[in-house]
This record gives C-alpha cells, sequence and structure tokens, in this order.
C-alpha cells in the first residue's frame, strides 16, 4: 500500500520527467509566437488548465510572507528561464542555456546550508567546481575548458546568459523556502496567473507583436506543453513538502541529461562530443554536492 509521502515523492519524480521536455518545447513555442508572446500563451494556458483543475486559490490560508517572497521568485524564474531560451540565437544555444539553467539541483544544496542549515561534507564544494567546470565545458564547445572560449560564447548573447543564471539562483531559492515556510500551501495557480499577467503586460509594451501561428502543430505544442507545465509544478510543489526530498534532489541531478537529450531530438540538433562531457560534469558534480549532505 502506497502511503501518501510515497505518492508525494512519486508526484516530484513525474514532475522531473515532465520537466525534461520542458526546453526544446519552450523553444519550439516561441519560435512560433514570440519570445514573450508564446511565453504569456502558454502560461496563459496552464493557469487556466489549473484553475480548473485545482480551483482558484484561496489566499487567506497562505503564510503571507512565504507567498510574497515565492511570488517574485517563481514569476522572475519563469520569465528569466522562457525569454532566455526565445532569446538564445540559434538552437544550439538553446541546449546551453538549459544547462545554465540545471546549475539549480547543486545551488538548491549550497542555499540549504546557508539558509536551513543542512549539515555538509568537505566534498560538496568539489562537487560544486566540478559542476561550474562542466558549465565552461558546455560553452566552450570545442576548446577544451577554456575561458576565452566561453568569453567568446557569452558574449554572442549575454542577455540570455544572466537570464538563465539568474534562472537557475532564483529556482534554488524558491525551493528553500519553500520546503521550509510554505507549511503545505500549494501557490502554483495562483503563481502562473501572476507570470501569464506579468508577460502579457511585457508583450502589449514590447515593439515585437504577438505572432499567431497557422501551423496546428504549433498549437499542439502550446497545448501539450501546457498540459506539462499544469501537471509538473503542481507535483514538484507537492512533491518537496510532504515526498522524499533527498530523493527528488538525486533523481533531479540527471534532469540535465534527460533534458538535453530530449531537447535534441526535439529540435533535431546533433551536439558536439564536448556538450555532452560538460552535461555528465555537470550531472557527477551535482550528484557528489547531494552525496556530501548525506
Amino acid at each position: 500500500m502506497i502511503n501518501n509521502s510515497q505518492r508525494a515523492t512519486l508526484s516530484g519524480l513525474l514532475a522531473i520527467v515532465l520537466w525534461s521536455t520542458s526546453v526544446g518545447l519552450i523553444r519550439s513555442i516561441t519560435e512560433n509566437f514570440g519570445t514573450l508572446g508564446g511565453a504569456a500563451m502558454l502560461y496563459s494556458a496552464t493557469a487556466l488548465l489549473l484553475c480548473f483543475t485545482r480551483g482558484f486559490p484561496r489566499l487567506h490560508t497562505a503564510p503571507k510572507g512565504w507567498l510574497l517572497s515565492a511570488s517574485l521568485l517563481f514569476v522572475s524564474y519563469e520569465i528569466a528561464l522562457t525569454t532566455s531560451l526565445g532569446l538564445a540565437a540559434n538552437r544550439q544555444q538553446v541546449l546551453e542555456l538549459g544547462i545554465v539553467n540545471y546549475l539549480w539541483p547543486s545551488l538548491t544544496i549550497v542555499l540549504a546550508i546557508l539558509l536551513n542549515n543542512q549539515r555538509c561534507r568537505f566534498w560538496l564544494w568539489p562537487g560544486l567546481i566540478l559542476s561550474l567546470v562542466g558549465i565552461i565545458r558546455v560553452l566552450g564547445g570545442d576548446d577544451a575548458v577554456s575561458l576565452t572560449a566561453l568569453k567568446i560564447n557569452i558574449q554572442q548573447q549575454p542577455l540570455a546568459y544572466a537570464l538563465a543564471g539568474y534562472a537557475a539562483f532564483s529556482w534554488a531559492l524558491y525551493n528553500n523556502l519553500t520546503r521550509r515556510f510554505a507549511a503545505g500551501y500549494n501557490g502554483v495557480t495562483l503563481f502562473f496567473l501572476v507570470t501569464s499577467l506579468t508577460l502579457w503586460a511585457g508583450t502589449i509594451f514590447s515593439p515585437h507583436p504577438l505572432k499567431l501561428s497557422g501551423q496546428p502543430a504549433a498549437w499542439f505544442e502550446l497545448l501539450i506543453m501546457a498540459c506539462f507545465f499544469a501537471v509538473a509544478y503542481f507535483s514538484w510543489d507537492r512533491g518537496i513538502q510532504r515526498g522524499n526530498l533527498s530523493l527528488l534532489a538525486a533523481a533531479s541531478y540527471f534532469t540535465p541529461v534527460l533534458s538535453s537529450l530530449l531537447a535534441a531530438l526535439w529540435l533535431g540538433i546533433t551536439p558536439a562530443a564536448a556538450f555532452w562531457q560538460g552535461v555528465a560534469m555537470v550531472t557527477l558534480g551535482s550528484l557528489i554536492c547531494w552525496r556530501a549532505t548525506r
């Protein structure tokens, strides 16, 4: 018989699998509908699905301090991530930005040490360094671990990389604050509503108009991603509050590999060996960080 904690853990694992599809699908949606417009439509569709399936959030039951801080972090994370993927100069860069975003598992543990008194062993820091070197390997291309190549790559689209880096940090902070202060309240529906309204405001004032694709496949991608988001984010909040957080953390460290593989297949890209070497380093470094806190 599966108990409530095990169900919550399974929910969190499902969220990880669904998230792995997001990098490729978000890029495809922004190509069809525009960077801000596509994101606004995606988050609006997700918010509507959550309202119909989970109901409108009851704000009076939520811890007020957490609700404000979590809202800001969630909204800024989603906008930063989708905008960075939309701004990528090409589809290869989309994969690189996805890996920068997936520094969040390591950063989640570092912030847990600083904010939640999480104990750790000294080899947490070599694990974190390995993840960072993995990022340099991904962004450096075939020039091995080259800071010069990293600089040149980032200069092509500095805002996109800055937003991806911010996304990793903000999501790590969101996870820690939610674990400590949410008190069982799931604010995902509210967060998606606020995110969609913010994105529509940006779309209205943007010099780039909303593009409405006439291709049925584009609308199908939008609907599928909205369904994936609705299930994944609600399941993740349930998982990190009531499930086995250590198991979910360990599983999340394999997300860069699965996400990169699915995005490469969806976008029709064949990454170089250096990219996969960097992905492996990020994943291994994250696992070392996790193990150091066991």
